[in-house]
C-alpha cells in the first residue's frame, strides 16, 4: 500500500502566494490544491464529529465553539445528516426515556 505524503493546507490566500511568486491566482490553486476526496474525507469527519456532539446534548452554538466552526456551519451538517437518515437521538433523552418505562 502507498501512503499518500502528507500536505499541509496554506495559510495564505492563492492571490497572496501568487503575488509573492509572480503568477496568477488560477496557477497557485492548480498547483498546490489538494485532492477533492481528502477534502471530503474531512468534510466527513468534521460531520460526524459534529453528530457526535449533538448526541451528547450539546447546543449548536457550544459544538460551533468547541469545533472552531460557525454556527451556521453546525445547522447545516446537522441538517444534512438528518436528510441522509442519520439517527440523532441525544444520548440523554435516550437514557431519560429508558428509565422512565421502567419506573
Amino acid at each position: 500500500m502507498t501512503q499518500q505524503p502528507s500536505r499541509e493546507r496554506r495559510t495564505v490566500t492563492a492571490r497572496e502566494l501568487a503575488d509573492w511568486f509572480g503568477v496568477s491566482p488560477r496557477t497557485v490553486v492548480r498547483m498546490i490544491a489538494e485532492e477533492r476526496t481528502t477534502c471530503e474525507g474531512r468534510s466527513r469527519q468534521r460531520r460526524d464529529q459534529i453528530v457526535e456532539l449533538h448526541r451528547q446534548g450539546l447546543k449548536g452554538y457550544e459544538i460551533a465553539r468547541e469545533r472552531h466552526v460557525s454556527a451556521g456551519l453546525v445547522s447545516v451538517r446537522l441538517k444534512e445528516a438528518r436528510s441522509a437518515g442519520v439517527d440523532l437521538t441525544r444520548y440523554a433523552a435516550a437514557g431519560e426515556t429508558h428509565e422512565q418505562g421502567q419506573a
